[in-house]
């Protein structure tokens, strides 16, 4: 559902910034940031696939082209994360876990413009995961180095002071420990990395 939104979620947005964001003479230059990942607003789905996703990043910037950032985010799965999003098994509830697992943590980010709007940026998160089974009792607890690797577009408007970032990025978790075995045996069939996902970033600068 969210996949198949997502387009038309970017479109009215791009669509708002290039209308409410045509500014001429001076842009005010603002150091401060906080955004979010639109996946912060959409969890009203079914309770089995609800991703319950909330990120928030707060961030400084460093030099005109550079910005760093505080990540905090938490997100409860229900399947693995490697699972690729073209792949037909993507959802089904055959690869579903015995239960759920909660990953939180506070992690940094590093992005970098290009070319006018078009940046690059680097995320590194250490996450505290919390195995559950399907009766929501506690089973386990593990560790994850979470990174991920973006492209996209940084879209500003209203004088600078709210940005709207369409990107895709490459996620990548070279440490994942203390898996219980029952879910070992689910993440044990997919890839410790996903590819090209698509997001929405919203953000209001001062």
């Amino acid at each position: 559902m969210l996949l198949k939104s997502f387009p038309i979620i970017v479109a009215g947005f791009l669509s708002a910034g290039i209308l409410l964001g045509q500014q001429k003479g001076n842009v005010p230059y603002r150091k401060f940031s906080v955004s979010t990942t639109f996946l912060s607003l959409t969890n009203f789905e079914s309770k089995e696939t609800n991703l319950q996703h909330y990120e928030f990043h707060f961030g400084y910037k460093i030099a005109p082209k550079d910005r760093i950032e505080l990540k905090v985010a938490t997100w409860k799965l229900f399947e693995p994360l490697g699972i690729p999003l073209w792949d037909e098994k993507f959802r089904k509830e055959s690869e579903w876990y015995p239960g759920r697992v909660r990953e939180s943590g506070v992690g940094a980010t590093y992005q970098r413009l290009l070319w006018k709007g078009l940046f690059a940026q680097i995320e590194v998160l250490p996450l505290r995961k919390t195995y559950f089974d399907k009766d929501d009792k506690k089973v386990g607890n593990g560790f994850k180095l979470y990174t991920s690797y973006h492209v996209g577009y940084h879209f500003k408007f209203f004088k600078n002071r709210f940005f709207i970032e369409p990107q895709v990025h490459c996620n990548y978790w070279p440490i994942d420990t203390n898996i219980p075995p029952e879910f070992e045996e689910v993440e044990n069939r997919w890839n410790n990395y996903f590819l090209f996902e698509p997001n929405l970033y919203l953000g209001v600068k001062f």
